[in-house]
């Protein structure tokens, strides 16, 4: 079964080798820097001092290589520009690995300044570039990214997890698919790419022997399971009907934008190329995050806060909101309901009002939202799913 959904995986993805055992995200993004470890650290160092394997290594051998693992360098995006915690932040274990460094994007856009990522990898020279993001609403140029880590020695690693199923879909090629462009490339297997919760590892002919390490290098005993619908998912993201769905979710991403925008919300980078929105709820609402979150989740819509660029409120109250499209497109709801949705959206934030704390003071947390609205978006938005069943042909009445 694991042969299985790696053959898919490679077929799919076009992809030299596969390792499908990861359970999470994390755990692949981990199995894919200790590979890179061990090929660009360990390897050369059992070389220069002549052993096989490091139970072979003297006990001072083996601590200048523990040494030298923990003094690489890792340049990632940056949190506030869209980045994930895995990419090296000192509250995952991937920020106690390395020293890193993070990438931001054009504050007049919001968009990646390549030349600027460029000269910022010249001057730190990271053993990793980490591209890919969980909240960037653009695209990615992974082929200027490999140019960059080529030119400064660095082995390119990208994290597909938000955005595999586009890349499936084969909505994101050339420049925009990072398979052909990075060494080795992540991605969990449930989101866009709508599958079970699990990770992957996609790589080239130079890492595979050490991604194949994973177990026992990283995980633990492999899930024959969650494998098994691994398989099942990937090799249903080969027919011709993924493609239809992957292309619905960025049409309905944009037809969600555009009835944001045409309603007066502003969006990081003033629109998006991909399955996600994110509003800047501070100017277009005077709202944080966390109170946004908290009015639409009370009127049954489910969102979560995010940070935007050089967030004035933090990454705890923050000043987004991010929203996906891939459940709703996989519902069936298409352009049309879209805009209704951000109809409802607005029509929530736009009546929400920034709360205060119990001795007055203006509060960053809660908020007031007239219950009667609250429970009228609610009572729609129910209805509008109501009418996109998950499984039409079971009846639950």
């Amino acid at each position: 079964m694991e042969s299985l959904a790696a053959e898919h995986a490679k077929e799919l993805f076009g992809a030299r080798h596969a390792y499908v055992q990861p359970h999470s995200g994390i755990d692949a993004n981990l199995v894919a820097f200790w590979a890179v470890l061990g090929a660009r650290v360990e390897v050369p160092f059992l070389e220069k001092t002549g052993v096989r394997q490091i139970n072979d290594l003297t006990d001072a051998d083996w601590a200048e290589l523990r040494q030298a693992f923990g003094n690489q360098r890792m340049l990632g995006m940056s949190l506030d520009a869209g980045g994930h915690l895995t990419h090296g932040f000192r509250p995952n274990i991937s920020g106690k690995m390395f020293d890193q460094r993070s990438y931001g994007t054009d504050p007049a856009t919001g968009l990646i300044d390549y030349e600027a990522l460029r000269a910022q990898a010249r001057e730190f020279k990271p053993l990793i570039i980490v591209a890919g993001y969980s909240a960037y609403p653009r695209l990615v140029n992974f082929r200027i990214m490999r140019e960059i880590a080529d030119e400064v020695g660095a082995t390119l690693m990208v994290d597909m997890a938000h955005f595999a199923g586009l890349v499936a879909g084969k909505v994101l090629t050339g420049d925009f698919d990072p398979v052909p462009h990075a060494q080795i490339v992540t991605t969990t297997t449930h989101k866009s790419l709508r599958g079970p919760r699990g990770g992957m590892v996609l790589c080239d002919d130079s890492l595979k022997d050490q991604v194949d390490r994973g177990c026992p290098m990283v995980l633990g005993g492999p899930l024959p399971h969650v494998m098994a619908a691994k398989a099942v998912a990937l090799a249903e993201a080969r027919q011709e009907s993924f493609r239809d769905y992957a292309q619905r979710i960025v049409d309905n991403s944009r037809a969600l934008a555009e009835g944001l925008m045409r309603r007066g919300a502003t969006l990081v980078t003033g629109g998006t190329d991909n399955h996600l929105n994110l509003i800047d709820v501070a100017s277009s609402y005077g709202l944080t995050g966390r109170q946004a979150e908290a009015a639409l989740l009370e009127s049954g819509i489910v969102t979560n806060r995010n940070a935007i660029p050089a967030d004035p409120n933090g990454a705890w109250y923050t000043s987004g909101i991010r929203i996906g499209t891939p459940a709703l497109t996989t519902r069936g709801l298409g352009t049309a309901e879209m805009d209704e949705v951000a109809g409802l959206i607005d029509r929530v934030l736009t009546t929400t009002e920034a709360g205060t704390t119990k001795s007055g003071a203006p509060s960053k947390a809660q908020h007031v939202l007239d219950a009667k609205i609250a429970d009228e978006i609610s009572h729609r938005a129910t209805d509008l799913v109501a009418g996109f069943p998950l499984y039409p042909e079971i009846d639950l009445g």
